[in-house]
């Protein structure tokens, strides 16, 4: 897997693009302006790994409170904006590290170059983000409805804007709810401009769907090299995305943190209850910052064995278990206490 060289950029603190790791996003579904609520998500997503935060900014006292809202977080704060120009100059002077709007969409040169003064005077990139359902009918019609083409053509009308006014601190979105286009605008796009690429399949929906569909997008163009950020769009709560985001990052090694659960299916082997192990572990592991692949297996058939690449793990016998690092077995414990004693390993490593 061989990641494409891309530009890169700087929002407040967190680069973008180039030899930088891949950043996971979320965005608050609090009123902005609601800023105590907005802190409070914030950090929650902070909590679960989230590298970079956007809002939407959809009147004045949203601008406003950018610049409360900063002094209480400790990630890059995104200002999402539809259309209205003044808006996003009123997000930059509070504090804003990076926007979230099309310049095609904001009226006038005049307008545009308004915003790409406030943003050049304090080093704020664009991120200019086009959806399948928000393209333009000059290219739906030219390009027969709504396709990678039309999409891929309508997100550079817009960087064209920036880079007429000699502007290149953006990155690029190009995201819908149909897996397959994402991958094809994605891949499309990704030959043509160096840009950082943003990834994400919109209104992916519930949890359950979203996330599939998620990392299937998502994942696919990751291994092929294609996306600097990502963030997963689920019907749910943000943190939620924040967890799948990284899940996908680590399931294709990009991101070398946490604990990575290995466990077995269950069969009629299993004489423990692994599946509420399981569950009681995921929700115990998910503080542990440490890069660890911990083996939970049903019976010593899939233990040490099958799971000999784990740094650490448990195989389930009758109301016993056995406790194996590297494949080699280490102790026995009583059920009860099996989660427990491995905790204790985990943290001695």
């Amino acid at each position: 897997m061989e990641r494409k060289k891309t530009k890169k950029i700087m929002v407040g603190d967190v680069a973008i693009g180039g030899d930088s790791p891949i950043t996971v996003q979320s965005m608050t579904n609090t009123i902005t302006k609601d800023i105590n609520a907005t802190i409070k998500q914030i950090k929650e997503l902070e909590e679960a790994g989230c590298n970079i935060i956007r809002s939407a900014i959809t009147d004045s006292d949203d601008a406003k409170a950018i610049r409360e809202i900063k002094k209480h977080i400790n990630i890059p704060f995104i200002a999402d904006i539809q259309y209205d120009y003044r808006l996003a100059i009123e997000a930059v002077k509070n504090g804003a590290d990076c926007l979230r709007i099309n310049p095609g969409n904001i009226g006038s040169d005049i307008k545009v170059k308004e915003v790409i003064s406030a943003c050049k005077e304090r080093k704020i990139p664009i991120r200019i983000g086009v959806n399948s359902g928000s393209i333009k009918q000059e290219y739906l019609n030219k390009y027969n409805g709504v396709n990678a083409n039309s999409m891929v053509e309508s997100a550079l009308e817009h960087v064209r804007i920036l880079e007429r006014m000699g502007y290149d601190e953006m990155k690029i979105s190009l995201k819908a709810s149909n897996v397959l286009l994402t991958i094809e605008a994605y891949k499309k796009i990704s030959k043509m401009v160096d840009y950082p690429l943003h990834l994400g399949v919109t209104e992916a929906g519930p949890v359950w769907n979203g996330t599939i569909k998620s990392a299937i997008g998502m994942g696919s163009l990751l291994s092929m090299g294609i996306g600097d950020t990502i963030r997963v769009s689920l019907t749910g709560y943000p943190v939620e995305e924040v967890r799948v985001g990284r899940e996908i990052l680590r399931s294709l090694g990009l991101l070398q943190e946490g604990v990575d659960i290995i466990s077995c299916p269950t069969c009629g082997r299993t004489r423990i209850d692994l599946i509420e192990l399981v569950k009681e572990a995921e929700e115990r592991f998910k503080f542990i910052k440490k890069p660890l692949k911990v083996a939970i297996m049903g019976c010593a058939v899939n233990g040490p064995g099958e799971a000999k690449e784990a740094d650490i793990g448990i195989a389930g016998g009758k109301g016993e278990g056995l406790i194996f690092k590297k494949g080699k077995v280490y102790r026995k414990v009583k059920e009860e206490l099996l989660l427990d004693e491995l905790l204790k390993e985990i943290e001695d490593l």
